[in-house]
């Protein structure tokens, strides 16, 4: 089974960064950066987006531009434990088949994703989406 390395590092000028094992790096902590917990939803719409893009893709479907939300509900008191997220995807293009486009949603989530494997038994996740002829 492969392991990833990623990183933390604080210094004492306050700054917050993690770093992927490609050495990219995000800035946390307002307000050069984003909230940490922010970077779950953020996660699951990039793995499972990217997926959705592939498949669309390789069922020949005319797509040119995909834009995608999440909306997460949290507990008000701390660990502000994360219940639910919504995803919503815009798929805007030429006659793109919503079949196709449900069913590429389905595979990305549930065949491909990682972040949607490990968080769908612990947290209600939904979604939905809408076409935008372009």
């Amino acid at each position: 089974m492969p392991t990833k390395t990623v990183r933390f590092n604080w210094n004492p000028e306050n700054e917050f960064t993690l770093q992927d094992d490609d050495n990219y790096q995000i800035i946390l902590k307002k307000p050069k950066g984003v909230r940490a917990s922010d970077l779950l939803p953020m996660a699951l719409i990039g793995c499972a987006s990217q997926d959705v893009i592939s498949i669309l893709e390789k069922q020949k479907q005319e797509l040119h531009e995909l834009k995608v939300t999440a909306e997460s509900t949290q507990d008000a008191d701390p660990p502000w434990r994360f219940r639910t997220i919504h995803v919503h995807y815009q798929f805007i293009g030429k006659n793109i088949d919503a079949d196709k486009a449900r069913k590429a949603i389905q595979l990305g989530e549930e065949n491909y994703c990682a972040v949607y494997a490990t968080l769908r038994d612990a947290i209600e996740i939904t979604h939905d989406f809408e076409i935008v002829e372009a």
